[in-house]
């Protein structure tokens, strides 16, 4: 996941400009913030552990002055959450300053490792945008386009990129376009024909600034902003759209569009799909909050089940998927969500979710309704069973984590303790989004990675081996 937004906004506060944009992908990453602007002559980073709000507050943002900024809040994956590991990452090098923030994953590290001078001993942090961020910094050649050019072909993975020097901002996308990065124009307050550009991961990050949306970055490809006769566009690769699915069912916030998609509209369609290939007798219909919201009012409007409000949830508790460690996810569902006893006791209910990953919090969330006295409980999920890990980005990160991987479908429902338990197919999800199949990557769903995944990292993930090696956010 991870969120990243770039601002080259000429005679404004650049800084404040990409945290409030960051606020409003919070959701992407909880772990960590950080911004690195630029006045023009020199580049400054802040960055810490820590939500939004905490670190990028108003005590920081007025001393961080300048045109253009980049922003960043992470979510990990095999890196560890640790002040080395946040972003932007950093460098001032031999031959350039560079800051990066980067969402996505890199699976050919050890071969990256071995065109940096010095090798691992040079690096601070462990991930893979800090390797990413020192190749850059000491290649040869004067132009960072030129040098971007050169070296993101031999770059293997996921990554949507915001890059900056002192003088230019540089939105990327890797050539499959596994991960999002739109463009928007912002205008300048009172200058008709003033104004700067925004990039970020989503289209809500350009509507809380009041940035129109332009264009997705395209896969393959470099928006540079900074130069005299506006954005230029440089081709490094050609590329073939492969937009991670479950943005669209679960990642991005559903006032978000994609793919000329509106993610509300898509997940309701997703449980009206789901109502129709797996239809349960209900007294009501109830979403796991939030982001089971959609999907459960597309199915209450299909089946004709009556909608309600089964569960509060705590707005003050982030999302317990992207929490780092399982206990503290466990701990989280009991914090994050309550139930509306009285919407629920001796009903029989249909609990709308978007996904089961580890199974753990929905076992427990059928625990809490249990105890508030639900008296059947049919579990919906709007996605496929998740039967492979992701090695683009996503913290699933062996086979034997993923519940499905290991359990038949009845196997799965008794453990979670429900009375019956349906999944929406791969052909359900492409008939809401309205899209051929070949625009997406389903490597969770189906296993056909659309990047070939060296042995030594599939092995990592698959086997729980601890050999050390340069990770992802």
């Amino acid at each position: 996941m991870c969120g990243i937004v770039g601002v080259h906004a000429p005679g404004q506060e650049a800084a404040g400009l990409a945290a409030l944009g960051l606020f409003a992908l919070q959701h992407r990453g909880q772990e960590s913030a950080g911004v690195a602007v630029s006045d023009g002559d020199q580049v400054m980073v802040y960055k810490d552990l820590g939500m939004v709000s905490q670190v990028l507050d108003e005590r920081r943002l007025p001393s961080l002055r300048g045109h253009m900024a980049i922003a960043h809040c992470r979510y990990s994956t095999t890196g560890s959450t640790v002040w080395e590991n946040s972003q932007p990452a950093f460098r001032l090098g031999p031959r350039r300053v560079v800051a990066v923030g980067h969402n996505g994953n890199l699976v050919n590290t050890r071969e990256l490792l071995e065109l940096l001078p010095g090798g691992r001993r040079r690096l601070r942090g462990s991930t893979d945008t800090e390797l990413l961020t020192a190749l850059l910094a000491s290649a040869e050649g004067g132009d960072l386009v030129d040098v971007l050019v050169r070296t993101l072909p031999r770059v293997r993975g996921a990554y949507a990129l915001v890059v900056m020097d002192e003088h230019r901002l540089f939105g990327i996308r890797d050539p499959w376009g596994f991960r999002p990065l739109v463009l928007g124009w912002l205008p300048h307050e009172g200058l008709d024909d003033a104004g700067g550009w925004v990039l970020a991961s989503e289209t809500a990050g350009l509507d809380v600034l009041g940035a129109a949306y332009v264009r997705d970055v395209d896969p393959g490809e470099i928006v540079v902003l900074g130069e005299p006769d506006g954005p230029r566009s440089v081709r490094f690769a050609e590329g073939r759209e492969h937009l991670c699915v479950f943005e669209l069912i679960y990642f991005a916030r559903p006032d978000s569009y994609m793919l000329g998609r509106n993610l509300y509209e898509a997940r309701r369609r997703m449980g009206e799909a789901l109502a129709r290939e797996a239809p349960a007798v209900a007294d009501l219909v109830m979403p796991v909050p939030d982001t089971g919201g959609p999907a459960a009012v597309g199915f209450a409007e299909a089946s004709g089940i009556p909608y309600r409000e089964g569960m509060v949830r705590n707005r003050y508790v982030g999302r317990t998927f992207i929490q780092p460690s399982q206990a503290l996810r466990q701990r989280g569902v009991n914090v994050k969500l309550s139930p509306l006893r009285e919407q629920i006791r001796d009903r029989r209910v249909v609990v709308v979710d978007d996904s089961i990953v580890r199974g753990t919090t929905t076992k427990q969330i059928v625990l809490l309704l249990r105890q508030a006295g639900a008296r059947e409980i049919h579990l919906r999920i709007s996605a496929p069973p998740i039967y492979h890990p992701c090695f683009y980005g996503i913290d699933t990160q062996i086979e034997r984590e993923l519940i499905a991987a290991r359990h038949s479908i009845e196997e799965i429902r008794a453990y979670v303790g429900a009375d019956s338990l349906a999944y929406l197919s791969i052909g359900g999800v492409l008939e809401a989004i309205g899209l051929p199949r070949d625009r997406f990557c389903f490597a969770c769903f189906d296993g056909d990675y659309p990047v070939p995944v060296p042995y030594d990292v599939a092995a990592r993930k698959f086997i729980l081996e601890e050999t050390p090696a340069v990770g992802a956010r």
